[in-house]
């Protein structure tokens, strides 16, 4: 898929279809109301806001190339597809690094603590010739504090750090995922809202991913990263 099929599919609906539940234990069906997100999946090439790398950067981000970050964790599937464009033309940038990580269905992150000899939900690619990568991992959960993200750092093909970012989530899809998929997202809705949140709270909407897809047979996010 060409990096003009792919803006172009991210680009040709705004709203978010319905999605059923999780199916693992589940029988009754039923679904979110399609929520508007404005910019979802940032289709206009918008910088996006220069963000903290949190407490729990990558620490070898070199050797954790590969597109499927998923390790042992369990969760509702999630795909993630990036685009990395300039922002003054919206041209693909290729053999840029994309490093990504995010914490697990109970909120905590590989690397550190409890977890620190295990590479769960973190992961490197190398942007093709249409800027485009793909990671496989779980739908992130949440901690206190903090509304549910993903990190993102952008680098060029010289190392240099281009931009250090954050990927918000619509709260309905949160909420259906929290409250559905309970076997894995065992602590219910997330205490903090992106309104509320200390990064998305100055306003989240060209950081707000889209996301397509059921609880089922898995979750796409796609979202373009200008810088």
């Amino acid at each position: 898929m060409t990096r003009k099929d792919f803006l172009k599919k991210s680009i040709a609906s705004i709203s978010i279809i319905s999605l059923p539940p999780f199916i693992s234990g589940c029988s009754k069906k039923e679904s979110i109301a399609p929520e508007i997100i404005v910019n979802g999946g940032n289709p206009d090439c918008l910088v996006l806001p220069s963000e903290t790398a949190g407490p729990f950067p990558i620490r070898n981000p070199s050797s954790l190339v590969m597109e499927d970050i998923t390790g042992d964790r369990t969760g509702v599937p999630l795909t993630i597809n990036l685009v990395i464009a300039k922002s003054d033309n919206c041209t693909a940038i290729e053999n840029a690094r994309v490093d990504i990580w995010y914490c697990d269905a109970a909120g905590d992150y590989s690397e550190y603590v409890l977890n620190s000899s295990l590479h769960f939900l973190r992961g490197r690619q190398i942007t093709n010739k249409d800027g485009m990568v793909q990671f496989k991992g779980i739908f992130p959960g949440w901690y206190p504090g903090r509304a549910p993200h993903i990190h993102v750092q952008i680098f060029d093909n010289s190392d240099n750090s281009l931009l250090i970012t954050q990927l918000a989530f619509p709260k309905a899809i949160c909420d259906t995922v929290y409250t559905t998929a309970t076997n894995f997202y065992k602590k219910g809705k997330q205490d903090t809202t992106n309104e509320n949140d200390s990064s998305f709270r100055d306003g989240a909407a060209v950081q707000l991913a889209r996301i397509e897809g059921n609880l089922a047979d898995g979750l796409i996010l796609t979202h373009t990263v200008a810088v």
